[in-house]
């Protein structure tokens, strides 16, 4: 068993992994020497453990407190490059725009060898005397080379420990079993954290797999383990196999048709200067990467799965009609025509016919050509054949047909369709129906678009669409009520923390980032507890020296104003930045911090700071780049020596940048100045620079965020279903969920299924 992949695992829950069991902690032991050294470092990485953890750690092998040590280190970047371009960056540099023009122009001219008296630096740019102050810096201040590297982090700065808590193989085995019946897409961290509980645990006999995209990442591992035939019972359409195939091909989990690919390589390597755009060349080297070529044992297992699916011929060709250009690429690449042609595959066989015959029909075709007709009662009732599709189109089916008889129609079928469904149409409800509401689209593809509104909202008054918000929460709530009546339970009494009243409800949210040491929700709000926040950029690790230049930036918001702090702006009001890095050092990786200072922001009356990240360099954001903030109730340290100011035990909320990020930009928080109150949030964006972030976009998300149905909302909605008595403390309760039980998103959509919490 690997114990490093279970404790990064572990630490994403706030806990330690040993292996032992609950039962087995001696509550009275004393404390050994090496545990009280373990729970030093730990603190001086901003953590502390539980009386029980405390305890657990004394029967654990030196060895392995010195593992865990190391792992935690490894999470924490502690033995990174964290000395960033400027030296005590909190006292500007003084540097402007007329620095970096004359510099540009006397190396034109020939630098020293044209007369010129300055200094001529190892990445070889002459700094000419009366412009950059070189003693300020640990690189170059043209090219935003660094020459310096620091060895060291700051520790033990942080004024609030994370506590740590006892993961045993059971905790872990829960974990396991949560991630694989989530009833919501699992987010980036929860894709991670399953696929290297896969290799540790074996799959249980009759998975509960509900999510498409989670029964992908068990069919990756079964084929890499020559257990494709097991798979077979757990593809169940040609969908689910043209899902598997793009996903060995891309590395999405979702279907992204090659021109929506080949598109998307173009913008990420698109570059505002002319002479580095190369945006043709990446999407000409996208199409070549997304060529079909398989050798005969793949070929052999698609035929046997197709030929295997539960479905008639006519029900399968109708499935694959939606990707048809798709499949015709597969069916030839895959040579299923002549595999279709042998003994034992007379189902593939019929199949391909009917399919290239286009001898079907397609239940789609059939609601488009009735609800062009403006016929309610035939569009109704194929929508009703299908509930989750329903769903999707209820809100325009409204202001088509008339709330009253759709709604009448959708009742009649919502308890039959996913519960994360309902919860969407809830949370999205108010938006839709608002003309003047901002509405967000989310491709993909990660980038995030502004649409417009339904044209025939103009058609209903404001009192028309507010009967038609009400009348869908309603419903939803109706049917969720109805749910978990349903549901058998002995309780009598709950306890919901109030906490949970500011986490929403995971539902449509899509996080591609990894969050290593907690397991934050969109939408979660961070209190700040001192004068100063702290954003911290880190990219590289395990690299080689190269040009590779990620932005750090945060956009200061006033009522009539905004402005950037950003690597063409190193100060604004409130905010000052330690320079722009654009070359990374060798294998360490190099940072970037911007400081903002709320006293400041208060008096100059500053309404939000919005912070993001932006890979100016080709491509999307680096793997494994290191985003979030620091917080602390005393100042935090900015060294003199080489400007590092990075302290783990000051990190409040972290998060890294997954291998399958398709973005270029992201916001990844929003600071609340009046509230003091920081809001997490991942919007990706496409573009450059900050510029390229759309304010409007991003108080639209702000408000879809704050729209949605908090976790303490569907906690009372079960009370009031369940007839149980909400109680103020947990040792009262029957059932009680925590904040703590609140960072393993899975157990919280867990509340979306239709069995009883255990």
């Amino acid at each position: 068993m690997n114990d490093k992949a279970l404790t990064k695992v572990a630490l994403r829950y706030r806990a330690v992994f040993l292996d032992i069991c609950h039962e087995d902690v001696n509550m009275q032991s004393e404390i050994s020497v090496p545990v009280t050294a373990f729970v030093a470092r730990l603190k001086e990485n901003g953590f502390c453990v539980s009386e029980e953890l405390l305890h657990a750690l004394n029967v654990v092998p030196v060895g392995r407190l010195s593992d865990i040590t190391e792992c935690i280190n490894e999470v924490m970047g502690v033995e990174l490059n964290w000395a960033p371009l400027v030296k005590g960056w909190d006292v500007p540099t003084g540097e402007t725009l007329i620095d970096h023009c004359l510099t540009f122009f006397v190396n034109l001219l020939g630098g020293e060898e044209a007369g010129f008296t300055g200094t001529t630096l190892p990445c070889g740019h002459f700094i000419p005397d009366g412009t950059f102050p070189l003693e300020r810096y640990n690189g170059c201040p043209f090219c935003g080379t660094p020459f310096e590297t620091a060895d060291y982090v700051f520790k033990g700065q942080g004024s609030k420990l994370k506590e740590l808590r006892l993961f045993t193989i059971e905790d872990m085995q829960h974990v396991f079993s949560s991630l694989l019946s989530s009833a919501t897409p699992l987010d980036g961290t929860q894709k991670d954290s399953l696929e290297q509980l896969l290799r540790e645990f074996p799959l249980p006999d009759n998975p509960n797999i509900t999510m498409k995209e989670t029964v992908m990442l068990v069919i990756k591992l079964l084929v890499e383990q020559d257990k494709a035939d097991e798979a077979t019972k757990l593809l169940k359409t040609p969908t689910d196999i043209l899902r598997h195939l793009w996903y060995e091909k891309t590395g999405q989990l979702q279907i992204i048709e090659p021109k929506t690919l080949v598109a998307h390589a173009r913008k990420l390597y698109h570059h505002m200067w002319g002479p580095l755009d190369r945006g043709a060349e990446a999407s000409e080297a996208m199409k070549q990467k997304l060529m079909l070529k398989y050798d005969r044992k793949t070929c052999l297992r698609v035929a046997k799965w197709l030929n295997a699916l539960p479905m008639t011929v006519q029900q399968a060709s109708e499935n694959m009609n939606p990707k048809r250009g798709m499949w015709v690429r597969m069916i030839r690449a895959l040579r299923l025509g002549e595999y279709s042609r042998k003994k034992g595959f007379e189902h593939l066989a019929e199949m391909l016919d009917v399919f290239y015959k286009q001898n079907y029909t397609t239940w789609q075709g059939r609601v488009d050509k009735a609800r062009s007709a403006n016929d309610a009662d035939q569009t109704l009732a194929l929508l009703k054949e299908r509930p989750g599709l329903f769903a999707r189109c209820l809100f325009a089916s409204m202001l088509r047909f008339g709330s009253e008889k759709v709604l009448g129609a959708f009742e009649e079928i919502a308890d039959k369709m996913p519960a994360r469904l309902l919860l969407s149409l809830g949370n999205a409800s108010e938006a839709y129906f608002d003309p003047k509401e901002e509405r967000l689209a989310r491709p993909i593809t990660g980038v995030t678009h502004q649409i417009e509104s339904n044209k025939l909202l103009a058609l209903y008054d404001d009192k028309t669409l507010q009967a038609m918000v009400e009348a869908v929460n309603n419903l939803y709530r109706a049917s969720m009520e109805r749910r978990f009546s349903a549901q058998k339970t002995e309780a009598k009494t709950i306890y919901i923390d109030s906490a949970l009243y500011d986490i929403p409800v995971s539902v449509g949210d899509r996080s591609t980032t990894i969050q290593d040491t907690s397991c934050a929700l969109p939408g979660m709000r961070f209190p700040v507890e001192g004068d100063a926040i702290r954003l911290f950029l880190h990219w590289g690790k395990g690299l080689h020296a190269q040009h590779l230049d990620m932005d750090l930036s945060c956009r200061i918001s006033f009522p009539t104003k905004n402005e950037d702090c950003a690597y063409y702006n190193l100060t604004c009001t409130g905010a000052k930045h330690s320079g722009d890095i654009q070359h990374i050092p060798e294998m360490v990786g190099t940072a970037e911090y911007v400081e903002l200072s709320l006293p400041e922001l208060e008096k100059a009356g500053a309404v939000y700071a919005t912070f993001t990240c932006n890979a100016y360099s080709h491509g999307a954001l680096s793997p494994n780049l290191v985003i979030g903030w620091m917080d602390a109730a005393q100042p935090m340290t900015i060294s003199k020596k080489d400007g590092v100011a990075y302290d783990p035990s000051c990190v409040q909320h972290m998060v890294r940048v997954s291998e399958g990020n398709l973005s270029k930009g992201l916001v990844f928080g929003v600071l609340d100045v009046a509230k003091r109150e920081i809001i997490w949030l991942e919007m990706p964006f496409t573009a450059q620079t900050l510029k390229g972030a759309n304010s409007k976009s991003v108080e639209a998300m702000l408000h879809k965020l704050a729209s949605k149905l908090s976790v303490g909302a569907l906690l009372d909605i079960k009370a009031k279903a369940q007839h149980l008595t909400v109680v103020d403390h947990v040792q009262d309760a029957d059932e009680a969920y925590t904040y703590e039980w609140a960072l393993n998103p899975a157990d919280v959509t867990a509340l979306l299924t239709d069995t009883s919490r255990t």
